[in-house]
């Protein structure tokens, strides 16, 4: 049977089982390692709100919020691009 990916499509190398984690997109459970990983800076406040505090000089606190994707949520909601194949076997750039 001919290796789509190098990777098998996991980072995880030798080390075994790993963790699984909850896709945010779907629900379904996913593999830690096989997971798309999105960090996000998140403002609590609203924009407009904001960007006002910013002009008086006041430091607005932005939460960083980490996202899980299954493959199938992340390139749904282009976090990921389907790559050529070429690209995919040996371990071409990943976004």
């Amino acid at each position: 049977m001919p290796k789509k990916r190098k990777s098998r499509g996991r980072s995880k190398g030798d080390k075994g089982k790993s963790g699984r984690v909850q896709c945010d997109g779907c629900g379904a459970w996913v593999p830690r390692d096989k997971a798309i990983k999105v960090t996000k800076p998140v403002s609590i406040l609203e924009p407009q709100l904001a960007r006002e505090l910013q002009k008086q000089g006041a430091l607005i606190y932005r939460r960083v919020v980490m996202k899980y994707y299954c493959v199938s949520c992340a390139i749904f909601q282009r976090v990921v691009k389907v790559r050529a194949k070429d690209e995919r076997k040996f371990g071409g750039p990943l976004r």
